[in-house]
């Protein structure tokens, strides 16, 4: 039952495992930080992978539009997965905020979110907002088809591998800044190019896809900038495709993956559209805000304006 006096609660998921037990070990000290902001709020820990997707759902349910997530990029997308699966309200009636607290942030970097709890709970207590898009990825798992909703970036090839393979890490307790780099490079030993058919607006071609990136942040992989001109309100997908390119020529121009430039690369091609698909005879992995899911056929679409989240500094290009 929908309960009014929510409206202007802040209901707080908390992910007690991001940040190799940061979330609960530094939920005390967050708690007392909230109040000092004079920010109301409901606390709700999740308990397993997908819980904050039903914590979502069921706050929605009981009044709540105001929903603060404490944890990293994944936590962050199980949120996002919950409210767009809820019939009860306008997505556009929701604000999301975020207090980071995993390794990565690269979601809460593009606006300015620190890692500073108090820092970050004074960007929520100013309460400045703005309408951000959000993507979606349709995939497979064998014959099932099945759909995600992501805020920041989703991709297929090499990504979704260096993603799988760090995930079964945190799964198993080891976490860290160097932990996607170091399992970026132990994938470069193993990994082949995928032969693909993309089509980009209606437009098609192939590619010898090394990786592909859609993005609606900038930041991916713990400071990764493989979408680096990426707005989340221009109600567009920028896509990344590393194509037909070397594992020794990627080792080589590891820097462009962090610089900024990586579009200046001959071997790579950047577009902007609102829907793009992609097939190939071998299936290549794909994964949305570090989150592994299935495999291809994959489509991705824009959905624009989408939701309000709270920042600290605007990105306007």
């Amino acid at each position: 039952m929908n309960n009014n006096s929510n409206l202007n609660e802040w209901l707080v998921i908390v992910n007690p495992n991001a940040g190799n037990g940061k979330g609960k070990k530094d939920w005390d000290k967050i708690a007392s930080l909230l109040k000092r902001e004079n920010l109301p709020f409901t606390v709700k820990f999740t308990e397993k992978k997908g819980h904050a997707i039903k914590l979502t759902l069921d706050g929605i349910g009981s009044g709540f539009r105001r929903i603060m997530t404490v944890g990293g990029d994944g936590t962050l997308n199980e949120v996002v997965n919950g409210v767009f699966s809820s019939d009860a309200c306008p997505t556009t009636d929701i604000s999301l905020s975020l207090i980071p607290v995993g390794t990565g942030n690269d979601w809460g970097r593009m606006f300015g979110i620190p890692l500073d709890y108090e820092k970050a709970i004074k960007i929520i207590g100013e309460n400045k907002q703005m309408l951000h898009d959000i993507g979606q990825v349709s995939f497979f798992n064998g014959p099932e088809k099945s759909s995600r909703y992501f805020i920041n970036i989703a991709g297929l090839g090499f990504e979704s591998v260096v993603v799988r393979r760090t995930n079964i890490q945190k799964d198993n307790g080891r976490s860290g800044k160097l932990i996607y780099l170091y399992n970026l490079l132990i994938s470069l030993m193993s990994y082949r190019n995928t032969k693909a058919q993309i089509i980009i607006d209606g437009k098609e071609s192939g590619a010898d896809i090394f990786s592909l990136n859609v993005g609606n942040g900038k930041y991916c992989g713990g400071g990764m900038r493989q979408t680096p001109e990426a707005l989340p309100d221009d109600g567009l997908l920028d896509v990344t495709i590393i194509n037909g390119i070397g594992k020794f020529e990627i080792i080589r121009n590891l820097n462009i993956l962090y610089n900024g430039k990586i579009l200046k690369h001959p071997k790579i091609d950047g577009y902007k559209c609102k829907n793009i698909k992609v097939t190939s005879d071998s299936i290549i992995y794909t994964e949305a805000d570090g989150e592994s899911l299935g495999h291809t056929p994959s489509e991705f679409n824009i959905i624009p304006s989408a939701i309000n989240i709270v920042y600290g500094t605007r990105i306007i290009q």
